[in-house]
């Protein structure tokens, strides 16, 4: 695993390593909006993940999961903060995030 000291740093070495399409969070879902793809939590796996918390601002605090998946065969990144996802998302896409929190 590697060690980042910020977030900007972790998004641009894992966009290196081909995690090259950035996913948002949709309520039963994650969304690459580039390339209009939806993926359902058992259509990608969790690579790998970082934690960063922020020093001086808890809202600055941030996980990155590196993301791939079978579907077209694509890597990619999803930034979330601590705990946004909790009120909004499906049970199952809440318990692949959690697994790796």
């Amino acid at each position: 695993m590697y060690i980042y000291e910020t977030v900007t740093a972790a998004v641009e070495d894992l966009g290196k390593r081909g995690y090259e399409y950035d996913f948002t969070l949709q309520p039963d879902c994650i969304e690459c909006k580039s390339i209009d793809l939806r993926l359902m939590p058992e259509e990608f796996e969790i690579e790998e993940f970082y934690r960063f918390e922020g020093m001086n601002d808890p809202a600055d605090s941030a996980v990155i999961y590196a993301i791939s998946s079978p579907v077209g065969n694509l890597k990619g990144v999803l930034i979330d903060a601590y705990g946004a996802y909790a009120e909004n998302v499906s049970p199952e896409l809440l318990d692949k995030l959690k697994m790796h929190h």
